[in-house]
């Protein structure tokens, strides 16, 4: 599946609110190279996501056959340590979207490392190509409540220790979420799998 050419405006305008964002949060802002908060624990990435993802490894395979090497061992030591709990098709590595399944994914891989974290250094491997929700971690953005379909502010543990609700309100990320829609509906119209379904990060580092 092809990613779509939209997909670097996405990535320069996520970068860029990032930038404004630590900008305004200066000290606030806990997030540093070699802070691994964020890379412990399995997320849910859409099609989108696992598309960079699969182009990333693909141009480190033809540029850093090493890394990408190295990248794909720590990858399937993760799955062969975690792929019996997964809560989900681990032919395919899609999420099972069943309330057991979702309930059972709570609690999968919660204090593992990211394959693409380097250990060594701390630093992950496939930056560039990274999954909006690591983009989005760290400065305050808007999540869905529980309740009456208010957002609530929320950002790292680690950030904003301190801080009044108003100094984090000044510091707002905002992603471009309609772009970001826009662009995973374009993907999953050109997927001939099932392309509504969820899956891992180490499912998109292997070939």
């Amino acid at each position: 599946m092809p990613l779509p050419s939209g997909d670097c405006e996405l990535v320069q305008i996520m970068d860029a609110a990032l930038a404004d964002a630590a900008l305004r949060a200066g000290p606030w802002l806990a997030c540093r190279p070699g802070c691994t908060q964020c890379c412990h624990g399995a997320f849910a990435i859409h099609t989108l996501d696992a598309e960079r993802l699969r182009t990333g490894m693909a141009t480190l395979r033809r540029e850093q056959p090493a890394l990408a090497a190295a990248i794909e061992l720590r990858t399937r030591l993760w799955l062969d340590e975690h792929t019996s709990s997964f809560p989900g098709d681990p032919q395919t590595g899609l999420l099972g979207s069943s309330e057991q399944d979702q309930a059972r994914f709570e609690d999968f891989a919660n204090d593992a490392p990211c394959p693409a974290l380097d250990p060594a250094t701390g630093l992950c491997d496939v930056y560039t190509w990274r999954p909006m929700t690591c983009r989005v971690f760290g400065p305050p953005v808007r999540m869905d409540a529980a309740e009456d379909d208010v957002q609530a502010l929320a950002c790292c543990e680690l950030c904003f220790v301190g801080a009044s609700e108003a100094e984090i309100a000044a510091c707002e990320m905002q992603p471009p979420h309609q772009l970001e829609n826009r662009l995973l509906a374009e993907c999953e119209a050109s997927s001939k799998a099932d392309p509504s379904g969820h899956t891992i990060v180490a499912f998109a580092l292997l070939p």
